[in-house]
């Protein structure tokens, strides 16, 4: 397999011989200049590596070398829809209205600019920034916009809560101080935490479920955080998705990234909550975040005071920006990141208006690479009971895309798509398959469309005998 693997794997402290353990039966149809295909196929693969790796030392592989990984086979029609999940999803055979009508490109006084305004809360600060009532269009905003200059907007909307980025190119992206700062940062960051506290092994696992009896609490959002867990509740991990009442998510969005999972609403402001939350951390194995670095801070959530009330735990975050930099605490979205990086303009068309990757590929290569580093994670812990922070940003995962040699993109040909249905409360749900099966696993989701917020905050039920305390 490819350099993106071969980086994880180092990056991880995992053998480099496991890529001879990778079988492709040919490239990802997802064409673009930049060698997103290859991305997408490694990502996918260390996901299957580490589950499988995993499955061994949970049956009592104790040092498994990498002879002892059944081969993993990449099918890139599936990793292709998997990708591109947000297009083939269809609810009761209607699209998902994937972006909202003030996201977008619009051309700046110097330049151009892309909104990221899906959210309603985003959309105020958007509207509220450029001065414009609740009932302003499209065009009354790109109006608005025409008169500005884009690295002002970007900078004015982190100071007010919108969502806003220059489009650069990737020359005057590399000189920028957040890029320069993520150069020393790794692709993908594991962090032993503490001294080892006895030790929590995981048992004998079922075949059909590496994370068997393994609990995890989800506190992401949007796209890289919920393709992570959804990877570890595909592998029979208990996720628990906690979201605040007061911030709905988009219907669609979760159902497309939410397969497998429960989900459970608390509000952390309130004392009966936050208690509720820390009985769930005492008997969680993974805690997975999506926010901003330090935003989860004032809940008593930053890996420090984690591993102080859990030192065993395995803690995963994604960010936009990374953990370092002037921008480590700005909001930001794969598509924000793409225009800020320089890949918009890679992708512009002949008219020189900015393009976007074949698919939101930073999200879903952070989303599963970070479902990897846990399970790693994971597997060692269950050897010497440690605990571990594992990071990956986006922004990381596209410096090391843009790293790579570009090439003329070829048109992807025609291939078959595979989805799944399922009939849910609310109607027929259209999702892609999963693509990161591994030998003797699981190959469906154990559920698809159980709503938002229709959980209880409590775990699913009594831990596995299999897991030693």
């Amino acid at each position: 397999m490819g350099t993106f693997l071969s980086t994880f794997l180092s990056d991880s402290a995992e053998l480099p011989e496991l890529t001879n353990s990778v079988r492709s039966a040919g490239p990802v149809p997802l064409s673009s200049p930049l060698p997103v295909a290859a991305l997408a196929a490694d990502s996918i693969a260390a996901t299957k590596l580490m589950a499988s790796l995993l499955h061994l030392v949970r049956t009592e592989v104790r040092d498994p070398k990498a002879s002892d990984v059944p081969p993993v086979s990449i099918a890139p029609q599936l990793v292709a829809g998997a990708y591109r999940s947000d297009q083939l999803f269809r609810w009761n055979g209607n699209p998902a209205p994937a972006w909202a009508p003030l996201s977008g490109f619009f051309a700046s006084s110097d330049g151009w600019v892309r909104t990221h305004a899906n959210y309603p809360h985003h959309e105020a600060a958007l509207r509220s920034l450029l001065r414009l009532d609740g009932s302003a269009s499209a065009e009354a905003v790109a109006q608005a916009i025409s008169h500005r200059s884009a690295l002002d907007l970007e900078d004015e909307a982190a100071d007010s809560g919108a969502i806003i980025s220059a489009v650069r190119s990737p020359s005057s992206w590399r000189e920028h101080p957040q890029a320069q700062a993520l150069e020393a940062e790794p692709f993908i960051s594991l962090v032993q935490q503490g001294e080892g506290s006895g030790f929590q092994r995981l048992g004998s696992a079922d075949s059909f479920a590496p994370l068997e009896g393994v609990r995890v609490l989800d506190l992401t959002r949007v796209i890289a955080g919920p393709v992570a867990t959804r990877s570890l509740a595909f592998f029979g991990a208990d996720v628990l998705r906690i979201d605040s009442p007061g911030m709905p998510e988009l219907p669609w969005q979760y159902l497309d990234t939410g397969q497998g999972k429960r989900s459970a609403l608390l509000d952390l402001g309130s004392k009966p909550d936050r208690d509720c939350l820390e009985q769930l951390l005492t008997d969680a194995d993974v805690v997975v975040t999506g926010y901003r670095p330090n935003s989860l801070d004032r809940f008593g959530l930053s890996p420090v005071e984690l591993h102080n009330r859990c030192p065993r735990l395995v803690i995963g975050r994604v960010s936009a920006w990374g953990l370092s930099g002037p921008w480590a605490e700005r909001r930001g979205f794969d598509s924000i990141v793409q225009a800020a990086s320089g890949i918009a303009q890679i992708h512009a068309d002949g008219t020189g208006r900015p393009g976007a990757l074949p698919a939101q590929a930073l999200d879903h290569s952070a989303g599963y690479l970070l479902a990897a580093g846990i399970m790693s994670a994971l597997r060692r812990r269950h050897l010497d009971g440690h605990g571990w922070t594992v990071d990956i940003s986006l922004a990381r995962v596209a410096l090391e895309l843009l790293a790579q040699p570009h090439f003329a993109p070829t048109e992807a040909g025609p291939y078959e798509i595979q989805t799944v249905n399922a009939e849910t409360p609310g109607g027929t749900v259209t999702c892609a398959a999963p693509a990161i099966s591994i030998s003797g696993g699981p190959n469906r989701y154990r559920w698809i469309g159980r709503p938002w917020g229709a959980d209880q905050p409590e775990w699913a039920e009594a831990r596995s005998a299999s897991v030693q305390r």
